[in-house]
């Protein structure tokens, strides 16, 4: 079985999960999923931003997610995923698909279902609840990245399989996302739509004043208290973008090429 998610924490959390070593610390009960962490492929291609016309192996995805991890080839690493892919599709191998309401894991997900458009491998689904009751605790889930691995086999009791109309659905809305190709992509009512690159923005100015203040500080601020799976890369592109229309002073600027240093306020 192989195991699809969207994010190198998830996945890599997956791939322990996977492991045959892996083992509950306290009860030293087993308790991993079937299979080999091999067989997990992490397509991390962020479709919730940027133009979604040009393919995932362009140039143009490859710099942008280079941007946003901060180093080079990371883009490089998704595509051979996807090769990776390929060559279980091709062998007939069954697909596991686990998917949040996040926007780049929903993105994720409508753009495999229309790659899966090809192949008749079997593809179920685990789609992430958005809680779970524990004795007296209810946790509340936003995207799978910070889900510890002994928790996932857990989940297995939520997987569905994804039936041929699903499966084309998914391939319809992910054309007309394409079609549509705003610069951003959100999940609004429970459904994905694409949105003008500023529609986060009130975010920011809840939580930006007069009163200066670090960007590393305001940037951690917006992730805590609005936890909509949105990247601190993209806070920090619209902070720059709002400088430079003047709406954003830097009252200091950083001492290092990192912008996140700079003491920043509104300017009006």
């Amino acid at each position: 079985m192989v195991e699809i998610l969207f994010g190198d924490s998830e996945s890599g959390s997956m791939k322990v999960a996977k492991c045959k070593n892996a083992v509950e610390k306290r009860t030293g009960e087993v308790i991993w999923i079937p299979g080999s962490s091999d067989e997990v492929i992490c397509l991390g291609f962020l479709l919730d931003v940027g133009d979604i016309k040009e393919p995932v192996d362009s140039t143009y995805r490859k710099k942008l997610l280079d941007s946003v991890f901060h180093h080079d080839f990371c883009g490089d690493s998704y595509c051979k995923e996807l090769k990776r892919l390929e060559s279980f599709l091709r062998e007939g191998q069954a697909v596991r698909i686990w998917y949040s309401d996040a926007p780049y894991s929903r993105c994720g997900y409508y753009f495999v279902s229309h790659f899966l458009k090809e192949y008749e491998n079997p593809v179920s689904v685990v789609k992430l609840p958005e809680y779970r009751i524990k004795k007296n605790t209810i946790t509340i889930y936003h995207n799978w990245g910070n889900m510890p691995a002994e928790e996932f086999s857990y989940f297995l009791q939520y997987e569905q399989t994804v039936s041929q109309t699903e499966r084309r659905r998914n391939e319809i809305l992910w054309s007309e996302l394409t079609k549509d190709n705003s610069p951003l992509r959100a999940v609004v009512n429970g459904e994905v739509i694409g949105v003008a690159e500023d529609f986060y923005d009130f975010l920011i100015w809840r939580q930006l004043s007069g009163q200066p203040v670090k960007e590393a500080r305001l940037i951690g601020s917006l992730l805590g208290k609005f936890p909509i799976s949105i990247s601190d890369w993209w806070y920090a592109t619209r902070i720059e973008t709002l400088i430079q229309q003047g709406r954003i002073k830097v009252v200091e600027d950083s001492e290092s090429e990192c912008c996140y240093g700079r003491v920043i306020a509104r300017a009006d």
